[in-house]
């Protein structure tokens, strides 16, 4: 018996001790969680899956990367999700947090590429920016005469005198987005360490100062609804966003994205690293929900199939940089085999 079964039958043992039955506990549809970046791209899957199969389309939550690790992780039963989508790997402590709540038994699916783009209005002045500029523009603490102080610049201008002479302004994902944690990792920390100052930071300091996002204003939190930011760029030319290239490609006839290092975004950029911002994105499989929950491993073998995922896939069509054909073999392998992710593997 699973550790899923036995939490359902010590429930209803439960309940007929106390003299009440228990309530029912079943449920026949999939509980999906996690980054809004995955969220469009599971959502094309799991309507299709629910088209084809006798299935129930599974129920998708755009909780944010970290939002979603938390409630994966908080143990197992119908009362817990399912799959939980990232667009950044699991970290080492998540992964404990699960070990800790009974999650044991974890796949983990790497699912393609995306990369982080600085977007604005087609109506607004585009911006070619070095990773450095942009953290002199964001970073919460950035140096001046050899110190580091709360960052003082209030005009793109004041950063580099090439840049706009209009006030720095930026909406994007809050601190529970995977795409935040990417951009501070992939954008703010690479441009901190292009700075000389940098170097005489310890790994603490670095971890504070170079990955932190200023706080007065100029960067505005806009929640894990990345449509939002979109239409926010389009009524307002002033502001620039940061979100997955997926929602600039859906939007490519009114937004337009900033160099970053002197790459513009692109797809084949991005699936070569060549662009500085592309990261990776996953999802996460509860094994003990397997054979529980009707239809999980029927929807992980959809998701991770040529049809979806093929170099003609429909997840392509909708802007998923796809993997190659020899990774997309080995995550159909997995799909079948569920191998159990390790701790040493996140390190």
């Amino acid at each position: 018996m699973n550790t899923l079964k036995k939490a359902f039958a010590t429930f209803a043992l439960a309940g007929s001790v106390a003299g009440v039955s228990a309530p029912a506990m079943a449920r026949d549809t999939i509980s999906i969680v996690g980054s809004s970046t995955v969220y469009p791209f599971a959502t094309v899957v799991a309507e299709r899956f629910g088209t084809k199969t006798d299935f129930r389309t599974p129920k998708l939550e755009s909780t944010g990367s970290g939002g979603g690790m938390k409630l994966f992780c908080q143990g197992i039963g119908t009362q817990h999700p399912d799959i939980t989508n990232a667009s950044r790997r699991m970290k080492a402590s998540e992964f404990d947090l699960c070990q800790k709540n009974g999650v044991a038994d974890i796949t983990e699916f790497r699912i393609g590429s995306d990369g982080i783009v600085i977007a604005s209005s087609k109506e607004a002045e585009n911006l070619e920016l070095t990773l450095e500029q942009l953290f002199l523009a964001l970073g919460a603490k950035v140096p001046v005469n050899g110190e580091w102080v709360v960052n003082p610049n209030k005009n793109w201008s004041d950063v580099d005198a090439s840049l706009p002479n209009k006030p720095i302004r930026v909406m994007g994902p809050p601190p529970t987005s995977g795409t935040r944690d990417s951009f501070n990792e992939l954008a703010l920390a690479a441009g901190c360490d292009a700075l000389p100052e940098a170097k005489g930071l310890n790994e603490d300091q670095h971890k504070t100062i170079c990955e932190s996002v200023r706080e007065d204003g100029a960067f505005i939190e806009a929640g894990e609804n990345d449509n939002l930011i979109v239409q926010k760029l389009i009524g307002d030319t002033g502001m620039y966003g940061v979100f997955g290239y997926s929602f600039l490609e859906e939007n490519v006839d009114r937004l337009q994205a900033a160099t970053l290092n002197g790459m513009t975004p692109t797809a084949e950029a991005i699936a070569s690293d060549d662009y500085p911002v592309a990261r990776s994105l996953f999802f996460y499989v509860k094994k003990a929900h397997v054979g529980v929950i009707p239809g999980m491993q029927d929807f992980v073998s959809e998701f991770t199939s040529n049809a979806a995922m093929g170099r003609n896939g429909y997840l392509k069509d909708v802007g998923l940089i796809v993997p190659p054909r020899d990774q997309l073999m080995n995550l159909m392998d997995k799909a079948e085999t569920m191998p159990n992710l390790t701790k040493e593997e996140l390190m």
